[in-house]
Parts: C-alpha cells; structure tokens; sequence
C-alpha cells in the first residue's frame, strides 16, 4: 500500500496520472471511433430507432396511453393508416401519402417483425455500411426502401391494405452485400436440417433467400401479409446500386491475389 502511493507520488508516477488524465476513456475512444471513424453509427442508429419506436407505439401494447382491448386495436389501426404506405392513396399524389414511403420504413407491426428486421439489419448492414460510409450508406436505405414500397404500391394500386416496415430497404442491403461481399460466409438455420446452425458463402445463401421470396411472391394476392415484391424490389435495388457504384472492386481484390502469389519464390 505504501509503495503505490509512493509511486504515484514521484515524478514518474506524477507524470503517469497525468498521462491518464489526458487519455480519453476507452468509451470516449469507442465513440470517437464510431463518430469519426467507420463504424456502424448508422446501423445502430436505425436499430436503436426502430426500437424506440416499435415500443412507444400502439403497437407493442406497452404504452398504457393507448388503453387496452378494443381501445388498442383502435390506436393500432389509427397508427398503421397514418404512418404506413396505402397503395390507393399513395397514388393520388396527397401531401400527406407522400410521405408514408419514408415513414413506413420505421413502423412495425408485431415484435416479430421488429425483431426479424432488426436482426437481418445488424448482420448485414453493419458490413454494408463501413464499405459505403455514414452517409452514402443512410441514402442508399433510405431511398430504395422508399422506392421498394412505391413498386410495391404501383403494382398494387388498387390495394387498400397498409404497407410499413424496413423489409425492402433491409432487402436492398442484402444485395449490396452480394455483390461487395460474395465469399463472406452467413451463418444459417435450416428447418429441415433440424434448425443446426450451418456457414455458408453469402453467393450462396442470398440467392437462396432471393428465390424463396420469388415463389411466395407468385402467391401473393396483394392482400394483408408480407410484401414480397417489395423485398424482390429492394434486393435487386441494392445490387445493381452496389454494382454500378463499386464496379472495380470485384477486379481490384483479384489483381492483389494475383500479386501476391507472384511475389511468393
């Protein structure tokens, strides 16, 4: 006990106090890094918004405000009608529909669909996000999201069931991902193998996912439900961005393969 006081006493262990004193804390550099740097500050933004949201909305039935039973149902649908995207009075061209392309994307219907977007989100998005950067990864989102839901509505104009979540904007960054990042291998769970968690290539388990969001698309009678075509949208949003933006990436990774392997005696 008295030798550390004595040590800290002493110029060296004077100087080692000031040092600290002038070191940011491990959690000041943690945001320092994620402000500055290129962590997922957008990424964690949504999900941490996404959250926030789904819960002190009336449609988690956590928020006493909203009531209970019949009350609640009633703030449910208030709720999804005014946030959410209405194929029928999107295309009327109404300020207030205007909008709802964008708004939908932070509405969720059930904690299972919260939980699923937030899930598919931080798997991939955090990736997606460091390759493109804060910004040009936060328009990418948002905006073909946004598109994804109009398609949507285009292709159902008459349709007056109410559209909202992330899924076509997450769906755009799963094909950004397929193309900046063929080989990342995603791990997955097969029902039919017994839910056992398997690694596979990204270029193999997205079209998978692509192709499955495909035939159930075929089956969608445009009725309440998942928008798959929406999905189908987003996905290929996504890619042709990431292939037209990054066409060289592909090309610059193979040539310092290839580099490499000459240098090697």
């Amino acid at each position: 006990m008295s030798a550390e006081r004595g040590a800290a006493g002493g110029p060296a262990g004077k100087n080692k106090a000031e040092k600290s004193r002038r070191e940011p804390s491990p959690a000041a550099q943690a945001l320092k890094q994620l402000l500055l740097g290129n962590g997922p500050l957008v990424t964690y933004t949504l999900v941490a918004l996404y959250c926030a949201v789904f819960v002190l909305s009336p449609a988690s039935g956590l928020n006493a405000a909203y009531g209970t039973g019949e009350e609640l149902l009633a703030a449910q649908r208030g709720y999804f009608h005014r946030w959410g995207v209405i194929p029928a009075e999107l295309l009327t061209g109404a300020p207030r529909a205007a909008l709802t392309p964008l708004t939908a994307l932070f509405v969720h219907g059930s904690w299972l669909h919260l939980l699923g977007n937030v899930l598919f989100l931080c798997v991939f998005g955090v990736m997606v996000e460091e390759r493109m950067g804060h910004l040009q990864f936060a328009l990418f989102y948002l905006g073909c999201g946004a598109l994804a839901l109009c398609a949507y509505a285009m292709a159902n104009a008459d349709s007056q069931a109410t559209l909202v979540g992330a899924s076509g904007a997450i769906s755009a960054v799963l094909g950004a991902f397929l193309r900046l990042f063929p080989k990342a291998r995603v791990t997955s769970l097969f029902p039919f193998l017994f839910f056992l968690p398997l690694r596979f290539p990204a270029w193999i388990v997205l079209p998978f996912w692509v192709a499955l969001q495909w035939v159930a698309a075929q089956r969608d009678t445009g009725g309440p439900g998942v928008a798959y075509l929406a999905h189908l949208v987003g996905f290929s949003l996504g890619f042709v961005y990431a292939w037209v933006r990054y066409p060289r990436t592909a090309r610059v990774k193979a040539t310092a393969t290839a580099t490499e392997g000459d240098s090697q005696p």
